[in-house]
């Protein structure tokens, strides 16, 4: 069995991301899966920074979020991310948003590519970074 690897990163919630109503604004929850998308990354001994400085970039080309419990100012979040699944152009990463109580605040995916800055062009991860496409290959969720 494949033991999944889940990244954990704590949000302290910002009176700036709230409302009128005190509750946090739904596009946070998407800054908040980049933190966690990248602490991922990080986790693993990759740097997407350093993907970017190579001349690539990871758009997001697709995305799902389920809102479950509203969060509200003063509290803090706990965003887990994981790779859902890995192929060869397109990873969909796995994310969920709980309350410090571990209640589930939302749920999401969101799909990538990776393409060179220059042309918008696709390129496997496997011809920039091996190692990085077999951790994904090694971890994901869901075997393609």
């Amino acid at each position: 069995m494949i033991q999944l690897f889940i990244s954990e990163k704590e949000i302290e919630i910002r009176y700036a991301e709230t409302d009128q109503m005190g509750i946090v604004y739904h596009a946070n929850y998407l800054v908040w899966m980049e933190i966690g998308r990248t602490k991922l990354i990080e986790d693993m001994g990759f740097s997407y920074a350093g993907l970017e400085a190579f001349g690539y970039l990871s758009p997001v080309i697709d995305l799902s979020i389920s809102y479950k419990a509203a969060m509200r100012y003063g509290q803090k979040a706990n965003v887990r991310t994981w790779v859902e699944s890995h192929g060869k152009l397109r990873t969909i990463y796995g994310y969920e948003i709980l309350h410090e109580d571990g209640t589930t605040a939302a749920t999401a995916t969101s799909e990538h590519i990776i393409v060179k800055k220059e042309n918008f062009r696709p390129v496997p991860l496997r011809k920039i970074n091996p190692e990085w496409e077999a951790k994904y290959i090694e971890i994901q969720r869901v075997s393609t």
